[in-house]
């Protein structure tokens, strides 16, 4: 009966939340705020309201062990019950995992090749490629916010907006160091070389995450430019925006249009700074937390994608494909996204000490 000790308090709450609002004498504000607390525990009253009955069930069972023209049926459903309860009592333990509010959001993907040269910028490329196919499969939206190019037709850094279901929750693990161990096209001797590739997911910022004060902000209009240099355009239609408290610096030369470029400016620089807060709250939590899949940081090395052995390795859940084509397509990455996400569940399922 630990568990149903443990729910009581919760139970209470949510009668206590009920009988609120039936009063009709809150404000607004107070209201959303206390129907939102009501619908986040709506789950967690429901699951328990079904396992205190497969409970009663049980009892009411028991006793009719001793008659023995029910023992029969009694002991079959006996037996059903016995394997229903512990999947009610996990069902419980899952809907009090806390929610990240950010996972439900858009997303701000940015890929920038690291060390590598050529070759990882060409790497950055295909990984780009894996997330817009995995995009596809899941029915999101992709689109391009700005892209630098190198001279081989790879990336040095791009960044675009996913829109969509969830994205946020599904992709926010990918972040950190991608390796690749392969021999690059510019390789004539056949040697394996090895590079890197730094990937970020962001939730996407909304206007009442982040206050921005116009006095914080210094804006700088200059000419885009293409490869090599040249001039894309004879109006000064790029923007570089500084928030000047953090240093954060955003420049956007994608669109003709000074304006767009602006608007589209502040939106990553918004979500860059909802990141960093999130980033600063997470850090406080993980000092206490026991198990974590990967610590955050975004210089830790997550993945290998090794093509000589057709492998890819997560180190964090130390788990190897050896589908590597399948996984660069993004067909084959919900493999290791789903096992991601069960890693993490399970890590806060150990915390909870249900």
């Amino acid at each position: 009966m630990a568990l149903l000790d443990k729910l009581a308090p919760l139970k209470a709450r949510y009668e206590e939340l009920a009988a609120l609002m039936a009063a009709g004498n809150l404000s607004g504000e107070k209201f959303v705020k206390l129907s939102k607390e009501y619908s986040e525990l709506t789950p967690v009253v429901e699951a328990t309201l079904a396992y205190e009955k497969a409970l009663g069930e049980k009892e009411d069972i028991k006793t009719l062990l001793d008659d023995p023209e029910m023992r029969d049926e009694a002991s079959a459903e006996l037996k059903v019950l016995n394997e229903k309860i512990p999947e009610l009592e996990q069902h419980i333990r899952l809907v009090l995992i806390p929610k990240d509010e950010a996972d439900a959001r858009n997303a701000i993907l940015e890929i920038r090749a690291g060390t590598g040269g050529d070759e990882a910028a060409l790497f950055a490329a295909d990984l780009f490629g894996m997330y817009k196919g995995y995009a596809a499969g899941q029915g999101w939206k992709m689109e391009l916010v700005s892209v630098s190019e190198s001279d081989l037709g790879g990336y040095k850094e791009i960044v675009a907006e996913i829109r969509g279901q969830n994205v946020f929750e599904k992709l926010k693990f990918e972040s950190g160091v991608h390796r690749v161990q392969r021999v690059p096209r510019t390789e004539a001797q056949g040697r394996i070389h090895t590079s890197a590739a730094t990937v970020a997911v962001l939730p996407e910022a909304e206007d009442v995450d982040i206050q921005i004060n116009d006095v914080d902000l210094r804006i700088d209009t200059y000419r885009a430019q293409g490869a090599g240099g040249q001039h894309v355009n004879k109006t000064d239609s790029a923007v570089r925006i500084t928030h000047m408290p953090t240093g954060v610096v955003v420049e956007m030369q994608e669109e003709r249009s000074q304006h767009k470029n602006r608007d589209k400016a502040m939106k990553i620089l918004r979500t860059r700074l909802y990141d960093a807060e999130r980033q600063r709250k997470d850090a406080e939590r993980a000092a206490n937390r026991k198990a974590q899949v990967g610590s955050g940081d975004r210089s830790e090395r997550i993945r290998t994608y090794n093509f000589p052995q057709s492998r890819v390795t997560d180190h964090r859940i130390n788990l190897t494909l050896y589908k590597l084509a399948e996984v660069m397509t993004g067909g084959a990455l919900p493999e290791i996204v789903d096992q991601l996400l069960a890693e993490d569940q399970a890590a806060k399922l150990a915390e909870m000490e249900l």
